[in-house]
């Protein structure tokens, strides 16, 4: 059944919250993150979307919102629908050196790279990588990463980290206490960068590796 733009504002919202948080957000937290001033509305757009099959609610709990298999279904159907649209893209954009060591800056570069398995993604770019501190990771000098453009990553990841706004630099990110965040190298002889948030900047998450022997 088709939704009102503010259902689909409601159910994205409810997606993007149990994506990050890994629980369902509160009544409150829906009319906040909404702009709504009355938990009434809130009430009243869930309603609609249970009816409408793309959510279930658990009875009398603040936080027992459940995304049905309906609304996953569309979900993927956009998706492909998204892609099916776009110009084929048989290369990804090779932007430069990505230090896996200490950072080093970064710069623009004309090549491509052919990795036909991430082809069409415009969010997907690769960089070369220079350096040593990821090897327990198995990411050596030469190799390329293939890396998702976002700043949306968990604890433990290998992302790409922009250091005090001019440095780039590979590593498994950490949360630490005070504000703090820890690029960890993959290297037993190397010490972690320890800086405040504030200064660094997440560019990407690493989604593969590609080694070439020749």
């Amino acid at each position: 059944m088709a939704l009102t733009k503010r259902q689909r504002e409601a159910l994205d919202f409810i997606s993007r919250f149990l994506a990050e948080n890994e629980y369902s957000p509160s009544f409150e937290e829906i009319a906040e993150g909404l702009g709504l001033a009355s938990i009434a509305t809130v009430h009243k757009h869930l309603t609609s979307l249970e009816a409408k099959g793309y959510l279930k609610r658990g009875f009398n709990q603040s936080r027992a919102l459940e995304l049905t298999p309906q609304y996953f279904r569309e979900q993927r159907m956009y998706r492909r629908e998204s892609e099916a649209r776009r110009p084929m893209r048989v290369e990804t954009p090779l932007l430069g050196v990505i230090a896996a060591g200490r950072p080093v800056e970064t710069f623009a570069h004309p090549e491509t790279v052919s990795f036909p398995e991430f082809s069409g993604n415009r969010d997907v770019y690769a960089l070369e990588v220079r350096g040593e501190s990821m090897i327990e990771d198995h990411i050596v000098e030469g190799d390329y990463v293939l890396v998702e453009q976002t700043d949306r990553v968990r604890d433990g990841e290998i992302v790409v980290a922009l250091v005090e706004g001019s440095e780039t630099t590979l590593k498994r990110i950490y949360r630490e206490a005070g504000d703090m965040v820890r690029l960890q190298p993959a290297n037993q002889t190397m010490q972690p960068i320890l800086v405040p948030a504030r200064d660094v900047q997440i560019q990407g998450r690493v989604l593969a590796v590609h080694r070439r022997y020749a």
